[in-house]
């Protein structure tokens, strides 16, 4: 997220001459792992959204999706009103999204009812990641799991291998591909690439919330080079 939003709205500011700034605070993690720190990580969200809130800022993005959904079905609700809450009461109110509840919004609002996914994860987080999807009615045909459990490592990832990743997923009669289920996996080199290769829509993590961004400051998505969520093609308002 830290690295990918940035280049996402610098690109909608070259499109569109809308002039953003990116502020954050980040609750530290070294294991992905629900027993070890996943649980703790949720903890700290308020006090982050109240620390970025200070910047007044017109919307807050809680980037953690699987320490969310790991918190049980639905999660992704509780946790944007604990945010929204932190925030008024720092005098700082402002609409509030998650990279969860972003993406489960995002695959419902482009009509993708069935996905295959990529996550780094161990194999049993990429399981609560599937289920919590599929309570969202989402059906999700196929996960890969990369299997690496150490966060820094996952922020290390080198997106020149998701393509040829995604092409190993079982996708028959997917309506849209998951590259990327996690804020801090690279994903945003590989995005445009695989959507040409395989001809369905793929969304991220971090695209998906890069929507619901735009979407809460009333800015139609001018991106290029990240698929076509973002070029405003899919969604209600394409």
């Amino acid at each position: 997220m830290e690295t990918e939003l940035p280049e996402l709205f610098r690109r909608q500011s070259a499109a569109t001459g809308h002039s953003y700034t990116f502020h954050s605070a980040r609750a530290g993690m070294r294991t992905v792992s629900k027993a070890a720190e996943l649980d703790a990580m949720v903890g700290k969200a308020a006090d982050c959204a109240a620390a970025v809130a200070d910047a007044d800022v017109d919307v807050i993005a809680y980037a953690c999706l699987v320490a969310v959904m790991a918190q049980g079905p639905g999660e992704h609700r509780a946790a944007e009103r604990v945010i929204a809450g932190a925030a008024a009461s720092s005098g700082h109110a402002a609409p509030v999204t998650s990279s969860a509840g972003a993406l489960v919004r995002t695959l419902h609002d482009i009509k993708a009812s069935r996905v295959a996914m990529v996550t780094p994860y161990m194999r049993p987080l990429t399981q609560v990641v599937r289920e919590y999807i599929a309570a969202e009615g989402i059906d999700v045909l196929d996960a890969v799991s990369l299997e690496v459990d150490d966060n820094l490592a996952v922020g290390r990832l080198d997106p020149a291998g998701l393509p040829e990743i995604a092409c190993g997923l079982r996708r028959e009669g997917a309506r849209a591909i998951v590259l990327s289920a996690c804020v801090q996996m690279p994903s945003l080199a590989a995005v445009q690439q695989v959507e040409d290769e395989l001809g369905l829509p793929v969304i991220t993590a971090a695209t998906a919330t890069t929507y619901e961004i735009l979407k809460a400051l009333g800015h139609r998505p001018a991106i290029t080079g990240a698929g076509r969520l973002l070029v405003g093609t899919l969604g209600p308002a394409s």
